[in-house]
């Protein structure tokens, strides 16, 4: 098995390509070891010193190290983690676990908006930042002062360059086609 690696934007993030199918469809993010605790690969690579974050695309695993560690000692550990998880046939995830879903509801005119900004997001923006190893999905949209709330997760978390991202592009781009968007923030 040969597992590529990528920069990302991130410096602080690196992407793993493993060369197949990471998830299904779908992201799935671990912020911290408890999180790790509904996966197996997760929960071995929060055990190398150094990770902070673990993060699955639908083609790639994206690890974040703290400050102190430096990815030329931290990248034969986590490629040995990846290659004996794929190669080892277990599982991704231990039983059947899904991330709660707390979606708001919306009505009327708010519901053709937000849908319409969620296929934006999908069609758009989310498969260029899934190039670098992240996601940005929807939190909410609040329709009396036009402000769009997205989480960024993965190598956009903590990226430096994920406010000009969410500035400079989803911002303007969803000004550009929904005229009800004022303001793109991102949701903690």
């Amino acid at each position: 098995m040969f597992i590529q690696t990528e920069d990302t934007p991130n410096p602080s993030v690196m992407k793993f390509l493993p060369g197949r199918e990471v998830l299904a469809s779908g992201t799935r993010e671990f912020r911290d070891e408890s999180d790790a605790m509904a996966s197996p690969l997760a929960v071995d690579l929060f055990d190398i010193p150094g990770v902070t974050r673990v993060f699955y695309g639908t083609d790639f695993v994206t690890v974040t190290k703290d400050d102190d560690s430096e990815w030329p000692h931290l990248k034969a550990p986590i490629l040995a983690a990846i290659m004996d998880h794929f190669t080892s046939g277990v599982a991704l995830f231990s039983n059947t676990t899904a991330e709660a879903v707390n979606e708001t509801v919306y009505e009327g005119e708010t519901a053709a908006i937000v849908a319409e900004i969620k296929d934006l997001l999908d069609s758009k923006v989310r498969p260029a930042v899934a190039q670098d190893g992240g996601d940005i999905l929807f939190s909410r949209f609040e329709a009396d002062t036009g402000v769009v709330w997205l989480h960024m997760r993965g190598a956009c978390a903590g990226c430096p360059s994920s406010a000009a991202t969410l500035k400079s592009g989803v911002e303007n781009m969803l000004r550009h086609y929904i005229p009800e968007v004022t303001r793109v923030e991102q949701a903690l």
